[in-house]
């Protein structure tokens, strides 16, 4: 084999023949590190890829598993929400009732006794209402944050629920001619506090079982699904 002449050289001349010597010698090819899924260090295919489960073993530790929030806590929370609604509703009803009693003891020529109770109606819907935000954040916490804290929150908001059911059964029973025309009868009124202590009752109850106050201490961690 001859080497190629210039192309500007005279085709005349005559060159003299070269023998081909092979290709450059190059430094020998280094194969890489096996890597944690074997064939290279990417894996058996050569990319960034995890591996499919059930088929090499998971890159990394494993991760922990997160604890699950019982299905009790829960359940108590939406019912805090429900009695929350409720407590708003009933807070406006005796806001009202109380309005209107003053308007028709005013209308009499006053009376000390309907001026009390305009007072009483006045300060317990402002308690009920703030026992409406305790209910909320109670429940907004322990379905947001692990503590017992939170878990106290939303137990004495509820139990106040229950003081109050229990003053309204008293004070309901106590009513006497002067709320006659404004007030609808003692037997529905007592029903309907009987229907409203159903909810934090059972609200309270799920938050004593123990799978709960365990979530809450932090002593019962339970692997997520």
């Amino acid at each position: 084999m001859t080497a190629p002449g210039s192309p500007w050289a005279d085709p005349a001349t005559t060159t003299e023949p070269v023998a081909y010597g092979g290709p450059p010698p190059t430094a020998p090819y280094a194969a890489p590190a096996p890597g944690p899924y074997g064939g290279g260090p990417y894996g058996p295919y050569g990319g960034g890829w995890p591996a499919p489960p059930g088929y090499w073993p998971a890159y990394g530790p494993p991760v922990p598993a997160r604890p699950r929030r019982p299905g009790q806590l829960v359940a108590s929370a939406v019912l805090a929400f429900v009695q929350a609604g409720l407590v708003a509703l009933t807070s406006a009803y005796v806001l009202l009732l109380a309005s209107t009693l003053g308007v028709v003891s005013s209308g009499f020529g006053g009376d000390p006794r309907a001026d009390a109770l305009v007072t009483e109606g006045t300060v317990v819907t402002i308690v009920q209402m703030l026992s409406v935000v305790a209910l909320v954040v109670g429940g907004i916490l322990v379905l947001n944050r692990r503590s017992r804290s939170s878990w106290l929150t939303l137990l004495v908001a509820l139990a106040v629920q229950l003081v109050l059911a229990v003053y309204w059964l008293v004070r309901l029973s106590t009513l006497d001619a002067l709320t006659e025309d404004v007030l609808p009868s003692a037997g529905l009124l007592v029903a309907a506090v009987l229907f409203y202590v159903a909810a934090p009752a059972v609200a309270l109850g799920l938050l004593l079982v123990g799978p709960v106050r365990r979530w809450a201490d932090g002593t019962d961690p339970v692997p997520a699904r």
